[in-house]
C-alpha cells in the first residue's frame, strides 16, 4: 500500500491535527508557552513538508559560510534516530567526532564528521545543548530541522520546500505531507527551492511566484545540489578519496536510507552510474549485520561488484566486514548568493521578525 492510500485513511484526523498544531503555535506566541531567548544569533533550517528536503546540505554549507566569514558556528539538532535520551549530547566539540551513529543520529554525526571546528550538539529539549554551545564559545547557532520547535527563539527562519515535490498534496498529517497548515509559514523570514535543477526549474519559478503572492517580503532562492566527491569506505570508518573514473566499467549495488531516495537516483545520473540493482530503505535505516549481509547478498545476487550510498548511509556502516569494496557520494548545497548574504546579515546583527 502506498503513501496516498496511509493518506486518504488519516484525512478525517487532517482538521483534529491541524487544529493542534495552530493552538500550540498560538500558545508560544502569546507566552502561555515558554521560548528561549539565547545570547547569539539563531537560524534555523526547517521544513513545512514531511519528508527530506535537503536540510543536511544547506546546514553544511551554511556552517562553512560562516566558519570562512570569521564566526565559530554549533549546530543544534534533536538527534532523531538515535538511542540517547540524554539531555545534552555533545557528537563533536569541533574536535574529532565523539558519539557514534547509532547513539545520536546519522545525520548529527555526518555533519561532526564533515565539518572540523563546528560543534554538533543534540537534544530532545533543544535550549539546552543550545546553551551548552554558547558556553562552549559559538558565536552563532544553525536549529537543524527547527521550524516547529517553537521553543527556542530564532533569528532567521528559513523554511525548505524540495524543488521536485513542493508541498505534496497540501493537507495536513495523518492525510497529507504537511507538518503544520499553510498559514504557518508567516513565521518563515525566507523560503529555499532545494535540488533545482532543469528538470524542475518551470515549477519551482511557478512555486516561488506563488510563494511571493501569498507571503509577500518574503524572499525565496533556489538551491542546487550537486555530487563533489566521492569516497571509499574501509572498515575501521576511514575515508579513502576516490575518483568517479574508479566507478567505471564497474557494476554498483546502490541503496539508501533517506526522505527520498529518487533524490539518490538522481544523483546517479548525474554521475553517469547506472547500477546493477538500486534498494531504497526506509529514511534513518538502522544497520545491522544481518541485514547489512543481506545487502551484500542481494548486490552479489544481482552481479554487482561494489556497493555505492549516500554519504549519510556511510556513517552508519562503520565497523561492519564488507566482502564488497564500499563507496560514498558527498553531496554539497550550492544556493543563490542572496541566501548567504541573508546569513552573513543575521549572525552580524539580529534581523526582525517578518511582518
Amino acid at each position: 500500500m502506498n503513501r496516498n492510500f496511509y493518506y486518504a485513511l488519516g484525512r478525517p484526523l487532517s482538521p483534529l491535527y491541524s487544529f493542534a498544531m495552530r493552538v500550540r503555535e498560538q500558545f508560544y506566541l502569546n507566552g502561555v508557552l515558554a521560548s528561549a531567548a539565547l545570547e547569539v544569533p539563531v537560524i534555523s533550517i526547517g521544513n513545512l513538508t514531511l519528508g527530506g528536503t535537503g536540510k543536511t546540505p544547506l546546514v553544511q554549507h551554511l556552517a562553512r559560510l560562516l566558519q570562512r566569514s570569521g564566526f565559530h558556528p554549533a549546530i543544534i539538532s534533536r538527534g532523531y534516530g538515535g538511542a540517547t535520551k540524554e539531555r545534552i549530547n555533545i557528537v563533536s566539540d569541533g574536535g574529532r567526532p565523539l558519539l557514534d551513529a547509532s547513539y545520536v543520529g546519522d545525520e548529527p554525526r555526518m555533519l561532526a564528521e564533515t565539518l572540523p571546528g563546528v560543534p554538533v550538539l543534540t537534544g530532545i529539549v533543544r535550549k539546552l545543548p543550545a546553551q551548552k554551545a554558547v558556553e562552549m564559545g559559538a558565536d552563532v547557532l544553525l536549529l537543524d530541522d527547527g521550524f516547529q520547535h517553537l521553543a527556542v527563539r530564532r533569528d532567521l527562519d528559513l523554511v525548505l520546500f524540495s524543488a521536485d515535490r513542493l508541498a505534496g498534496n497540501s493537507r495536513v498529517f495523518p492525510g497529507g505531507d504537511l507538518r503544520e497548515p499553510v498559514r504557518a509559514l508567516y513565521r518563515a523570514n525566507a523560503f529555499v527551492l532545494t535540488g533545482t535543477d532543469e528538470s524542475n526549474i518551470a515549477r519551482a519559478v511557478s512555486f516561488r511566484n506563488l510563494l511571493h503572492e501569498k507571503f509577500p517580503g518574503r524572499p525565496v532562492f533556489f538551491s542546487g545540489s550537486r555530487p563533489v566527491g566521492l569516497v571509499r569506505q574501509v572498515k575501521d570508518g576511514r575515508r579513502l578519496p576516490a575518483q568517479a573514473d574508479d566507478l567505471a566499467g564497474r557494476r554498483c549495488f546502490a541503496f539508501c536510507g533517506i526522505a527520498r531516495p529518487e533524490s539518490f537516483q538522481k544523483t546517479l545520473q548525474q554521475l553517469a552510474v547506472e547500477p546493477a540493482a538500486f534498494k531504497a530503505l526506509p529514511d534513518h535505516h538502522a544497520y545491522k549485520e544481518q541485514a547489512v549481509q543481506q545487502l551484500v547478498h542481494a548486490a552479489e545476487k544481482a552481479g554487482a561488484d561494489c556497493l555505492l550510498c549516500t554519504e549519510k548511509d556511510l556513517v552508519k556502516l562503520r565497523g561492519f566486514a564488507l566482502a564488497l569494496p564500499l563507496y560514498g557520494v558527498i553531496m554539497q548545497a550550492a544556493p543563490e548568493s542572496g541566501l548567504d548574504k541573508l546569513a552573513l546579515d543575521c549572525a552580524s546583527q539580529r534581523l526582525p521578525a517578518p511582518a
